[in-house]
């Protein structure tokens, strides 16, 4: 005769295992570390220090979207993982516990800005490798050249929130952003138009700058 094997205690119902769970859920959460003015700005200076490195590389890899001729694979990988590099970093942006209200403003510039070289590496890589090319599309791409403006102004930024003094907040700039691009191929062929004019705009001045004669302090002296 088979001896019957020993029966295993009975665990907790179901009953019980509820209350359990909702006694868990009513104990109160330890309230979040504020982090102090100093750790936020250096917090938000490393994101935008990674952010400027990144557009170092996006930017030669949109132009190489606009040279004349056949667009090379290696133009679409570059662009690939610029893409996914600023993606990530839009993702640690938004995650930073940042409290105060000037660093918060810089914070959502920056998430604009971001936004929009995100948005100019997929339209270029749109436009350069479209499956139906036409004379109107190759004509934006090959106005492409580099993420123009809002890479300035991301940079501009950082420099500001670098200079952030740690104890005392200060007011910062406020670039004039894109906005939400148009849907559509038309409307994305005009906000890289608009790119490369304000990227063309940008190298022309600093050439202007370069090529501006000193003055000579013989003229004031002749003058006076």
């Amino acid at each position: 005769m088979p001896v019957p094997k020993a029966l295993a205690p009975p665990g907790p119902g179901p009953r019980r295992r509820t209350r359990r769970l909702l006694a868990r859920l009513r104990r109160p959460r330890p309230a979040p570390v504020r982090l102090s003015r100093r750790a936020q700005v250096s917090a938000l200076v490393e994101v935008l220090d990674e952010a400027v490195a990144v557009q170092r590389l996006a930017d030669p890899a949109v132009a190489a979207c606009g040279e004349p001729g056949p667009v090379s694979g290696q133009a679409a990988q570059d662009c690939g993982r610029a893409g996914s590099a600023i993606h990530r970093l839009r993702a640690r942006l938004r995650e930073l516990p940042l409290t105060e209200a000037d660093l918060v403003e810089f914070q959502e510039q920056a998430g604009r800005l971001l936004a929009y070289d995100q948005w100019m590496v997929r339209q270029s890589l749109n436009i350069a490798f479209t499956v139906h090319p036409d004379a109107r599309t190759e004509t934006a791409r090959l106005q492409i050249n580099g993420l123009g403006r809002p890479a300035d102004d991301l940079r501009r930024l950082r420099d500001a929130v670098s200079a952030e003094p740690a104890g005392e907040p200060a007011g910062g700039p406020d670039p004039d952003v894109l906005g939400p691009a148009e849907p559509g191929l038309g409307g994305a062929e005009e906000r890289v138009r608009q790119g490369a004019r304000s990227s063309r705009s940008a190298r022309s001045a600093d050439r202007d700058r370069e090529d501006r004669p000193e003055d000579d302090p013989g003229d004031d002296q002749q003058a006076e």
